[in-house]
């Protein structure tokens, strides 16, 4: 079946980094987009990356934008998100997605920026 193991969250100042991976398993991912979503509490879970599965085209959300990257290994079916100049407004838990037929969502990393 379709699994995820997302690492990398934490607590980190404004203005510092992190880089969120995800693993996968359960399926044929070289073949398959991914994308990142995150939820903020009392919020709605929104897009923030997407990813093509060469990695030739990637998309992000206009918050993000110039911040973020998202990247992929596909010899080791992971997906990252390095994630720069992070700001309190991206205090989210972030998940991992991929979607056929249906969507498939990692357990969720928390990120909190905090001073």
């Amino acid at each position: 079946q379709v699994q995820f193991v997302e690492s990398g969250g934490g607590l980190v100042q404004p203005g510092g980094s992190l880089r969120l991976s995800c693993a996968t398993s359960g399926f044929t991912f070289s073949s398959s987009a991914m994308s990142w979503y995150r939820q903020a509490p009392g919020k709605e879970r929104e897009l923030v990356a997407t990813i093509t599965s060469a990695g030739g085209n990637r998309n992000y959300a206009d918050s993000v934008k110039g911040r973020f990257t998202i990247s992929r290994d596909n010899a080791k079916n992971t997906v990252y998100l390095k994630m720069n100049s992070l700001k309190p407004e991206d205090t989210a838990v972030y998940f991992c997605n991929f979607r056929f037929k249906t969507d498939y969502w990692g357990q969720g990393t928390q990120v909190t920026v905090s001073s």
